[in-house]
């Protein structure tokens, strides 16, 4: 999985090879796609690897500078929504689309605040990828500020040992 992006995103664009970290370097840890379906962990690490540019420490780049690390970030989401989309999955590529903007408007509106609230959606969105009602959840995240319904249902679909995994191992990349 990890040699399949590297791969592609420097087939993509020389800005983009020349942004990837020596393979000894990489950090080849899956943190959400295994709460969720096989099929479509390799589209959801891609863009998980997008948020980590975007906000944490990225497990495959490290780009330059802000300009780059901002488009590397998109061209991830992108690329990460058009694998999903390959599966003919159109509902996980609508979770995908929203978990994106939830977690942009709350880095948005309080950065050091999005950090738990973050692990909550990604964690219940990979979990229930594709099979929705998680409408409520979000809004309570969106709205209030509150994760507590996302988290219970990230721990109700993926167990409550995966979830504290991926969330350890979120906290880690995003600090």
């Amino acid at each position: 999985m990890w040699e399949r992006i590297a791969a592609e995103a420097a087939a993509e664009s020389p800005l983009w090879a020349s942004c990837l970290l020596p393979n000894h370097e990489r950090q080849l840890v899956a943190v959400f796609s295994p709460l969720g379906p096989e099929e479509l962990a390799l589209g959801v690490e891609t863009i998980y690897e997008g948020y980590l540019v975007h906000y944490g420490r990225s497990r495959l780049f490290s780009p330059g500078d802000e300009d780059t690390a901002l488009l590397l970030g998109d061209y991830l989401y992108a690329h990460g929504l058009v694998r999903v989309a390959e599966s003919g999955n159109v509902a996980a590529v609508s979770d995908l689309a929203e978990l994106i903007s939830l977690c942009a408007q709350g880095r948005a509106e309080a950065p050091a605040d999005g950090r738990d609230g973050d692990a909550a959606a990604w964690a219940a969105t990979a979990a229930r990828l594709g099979e929705g009602g998680l409408g409520d959840a979000r809004d309570e995240l969106r709205v209030r500020g509150r994760h507590a319904l996302l988290e219970g249902a990230a721990r109700e679909a993926a167990g409550d040992e995966a979830f504290e995994l991926a969330r350890a191992a979120h906290a880690r990349l995003v600090g």
